[in-house]
């Protein structure tokens, strides 16, 4: 019995473990809140294109030789401004927008990464590696959780009414545009601060998976902002230790955790649809 849990215990005394499941934590738990907000405004597909555009920001900082969370910033923030713009001034719908300016845009990234000579290597990028944390990566991680969480807490009330109701918030007086951008500007940062852990792929099953489950257990708002950090949380930690274990990626083994908390949500909906069916109202 001792040995088994000094089995179980042996990892959380690594420092590498420790600066992982730390890093994995802040970004968990950011990406939860966000995606509460982004599963009530259906803007899914938005962090997937946020995510993709970034990869020609952060070659030109490369290139320029400033940090790479300055020009990945600026690559996302430019992809959902562009975003905003096209689909205010034409008549192509959002959806169609967004996919042709992150693919375009994520092509573009590729072109320059190709063509630059570094030792970095693309799957860093596209799938994260929070094992290799250091300890200046991880301050840099828990400053843009903490900055983006707390913005995201104050706020709650008002971004909720507005991905809720747009319309219904701008007739109370809510400043809807200012809303809509600093939603969209608290994304790209978010997405730029799980580059480390996450990755630019599965960054997008973080930002969606703890919203949508807490979204599918509670009819409330803030129950489900608590059930998405809580997943969030049980999600990361355990799949950090899992992907120790199994000697398997940390990001994906997080994404699965989720995928089958995800499952299990569903099901126990289900379940629960059949005993005492009503109609759902959000609140």
């Amino acid at each position: 019995m001792t040995e088994f849990w000094e089995f179980i215990y042996y990892p959380l005394t690594l420092p590498l473990i420790q600066r992982a499941i730390l890093a994995a934590l802040a970004t968990g738990i950011v990406c939860a809140l966000l995606s509460c907000f982004l599963v009530l405004k259906g803007w899914s597909l938005m962090g997937d294109a946020i995510s993709h555009a970034i990869l020609p920001g952060i070659v030109l900082a490369y290139l320029a030789g400033i940090p790479i969370i300055i020009g990945a910033f600026a690559s996302g923030l430019f992809c959902s401004v562009a975003t905003g713009y096209i689909k205010e001034n034409s008549r192509v719908k959002e959806d169609t927008v967004m996919g042709i300016v992150f693919s375009g845009m994520f092509a573009f990234g590729l072109v320059l990464f190709s063509k630059v000579d570094t030792s970095q290597h693309l799957n860093h990028i596209l799938f994260g590696s929070v094992l290799g944390t250091s300890y200046d990566e991880l301050k840099q991680i828990i400053l843009i959780a903490t900055i983006v969480s707390i913005l995201v807490i104050i706020k709650r009330r008002d971004l909720m009414l507005y991905c809720f109701d747009p319309l219904q918030a701008k007739v109370v007086g809510l400043p809807v545009k200012l809303l809509h951008y600093g939603l969209l500007s608290v994304l790209a940062l978010t997405i730029v601060g799980s580059l480390k852990t996450a990755g630019m792929i599965l960054v997008i099953a973080m930002l969606i998976a703890p919203g949508i489950i807490g979204f599918s257990l509670t009819k409330r708002f803030e129950r489900m902002l608590v059930i998405a950090v809580l997943v969030s949380a049980f999600s990361t930690v355990l799949g950090t230790l899992i992907s120790y274990y199994i000697d398997a990626s940390t990001s994906a083994s997080i994404v699965i955790l989720q995928a089958i908390l995800f499952l299990l949500a569903q099901i126990y909906q289900f379940i629960a649809n059949k005993k005492s069916p009503s109609k759902r109202q959000f609140k």
